[in-house]
């Protein structure tokens, strides 16, 4: 069992920066793929990003390319999203999520355990 609690959201302006913490605890956290979700009510969850056990290998879906950035600390069990030049439709309530690997998490599949999310909300 991984448990896992995001922190970092809030209420913003459009342009703004803001970075999400993932925690872990439980098993040891950099035997998972780990990655980033976000879903808007009534519609389905999306992938954001996700990062290999190292840290050596990122993936990022389109919309945050360029914007956004993964990152882990295996030494204190933490997950990262740097979010930057934030934009309304970024809105979302955005969870962490545990997995195998990457790839598959790009498809929302292969995901152990998640977190219970943490809404971030950008006004324009």
């Amino acid at each position: 069992q991984v448990q896992l609690v995001e922190s970092g959201g809030g209420l913003v302006q459009a342009g703004d920066s803001l970075t999400l913490s993932c925690a872990a605890s439980g098993r040891t956290f950099s035997t998972y793929a780990m990655g980033w979700f976000r879903q808007v009510p009534g519609m389905e969850r999306q992938f954001v990003a996700g990062i290999s056990r190292s840290g050596s290998d990122t993936a990022y879906a389109d919309p945050v390319k360029g914007r956004f950035t993964i990152s882990r600390d295996n030494a204190k069990d933490i997950l990262y999203l740097q979010m930057n030049s934030l934009r309304p439709e970024d809105t979302a309530v955005y969870s962490c999520a545990a997995g195998d690997t990457v790839p598959p998490m790009t498809r929302g599949r292969a995901l152990r355990y998640w977190g219970q999310g943490t809404q971030v909300t950008v006004s324009s």
